[in-house]
């Protein structure tokens, strides 16, 4: 299939807010409200959607693969010890604690969704609301930033600091608070430095992403629309590529500086949105 330049251009710019906005904490709803009034183009279809989120997802699966590759064989070790309890297999304690924190911290976000969705308040799609969220959830990533120590790495995080960080992450169903942004600003009052902060919600990105696209695919099942065309592998392909480099940025940052560049971006969008939706 072919495509025009003006195609190409729309694909792209999906691309670019998918992969730059997934895991850095500016909100990627705040941005995706922006593409319709920039392209004129008000449906780009669940396909691409799901596209972008397969892209995204093997982004940071690609980037977190050290840890991924660490539980996925303490999982096997201890499926291995459990059938042959006398040989001498080593477990990997911290890995199977990491997995236990990551369902711990999904379950919450899991539950809420699936009640958002019986309801899907119109309120929650206004442009004012993903404004709104933008400014109110930058000065709570500024507060916990400024005030909460940088004592704890990930390896002393346990299940309760996860519960909290997942809880937190239910907020993330209101557009315009930023999953990443939410659970990085929890994390942050919890005491954890910011590059633990942000590694755990990279890797809580990967259960969240997967549920989600699976109601994608779900909704593409039944619209009877499961053909996987050239601009959905673009979108895929641009946006994983994207992400990756977004996620190398933001790591690289967070090692030397604040959060205070994101938090002066958000409430610059937030300000932007509400000038616009009026």
């Amino acid at each position: 299939m072919a495509f025009s330049f003006s195609d190409f251009s729309y694909y792209l710019l999906l691309a670019l807010v998918q992969g730059i906005t997934e895991f850095l904490p500016v909100s990627s709803s705040g941005h995706l409200v922006l593409v319709p009034s920039i392209t004129n183009r008000s449906d780009h279809g669940v396909s691409i959607d799901v596209a972008a989120h397969i892209g995204t997802l093997i982004a940071v699966m690609i980037y977190v693969r050290s840890d991924l590759i660490k539980m996925t064989l303490a999982l096997r070790n201890t499926a291995l010890k459990s059938l042959r309890p006398n040989d001498n297999i080593l477990i990997d304690a911290p890995s199977l604690m990491m997995i236990k924190m990551l369902i711990i911290a999904t379950i919450p976000v899991i539950i809420a969704g699936f009640l958002v969705s019986l309801f899907e308040p119109d309120m929650l799609r206004l442009v004012q609301t993903v404004a709104i969220s933008n400014i109110i959830f930058a000065i709570f990533l500024w507060h916990s930033d400024k005030t909460s120590p940088s004592e704890h790495t990930l390896s002393e995080m346990g299940l309760k600091q996860a519960l909290f960080i997942g809880l937190a992450q239910m907020l993330a169903l209101i557009p315009g608070t930023s999953r990443s942004g939410v659970t990085m600003t929890m994390a942050r009052y919890l005491g954890f430095e910011r590059l633990s902060a942000a590694r755990f919600s990279l890797l809580l990105s990967i259960p969240v992403i997967i549920a989600a696209g699976c109601l994608q695919v779900v909704t593409l099942i039944r619209q009877e629309d499961i053909v996987v065309g050239a601009a959905a592998l673009y979108v895929a392909v641009f946006s994983c590529i994207i992400a990756l480099g977004a996620i190398h940025g933001m790591m690289k940052w967070l090692g030397r500086a604040n959060f205070n560049l994101f938090v002066y971006y958000r409430f610059a969008l937030g300000l932007v949105l509400l000038i616009i939706s009026f």
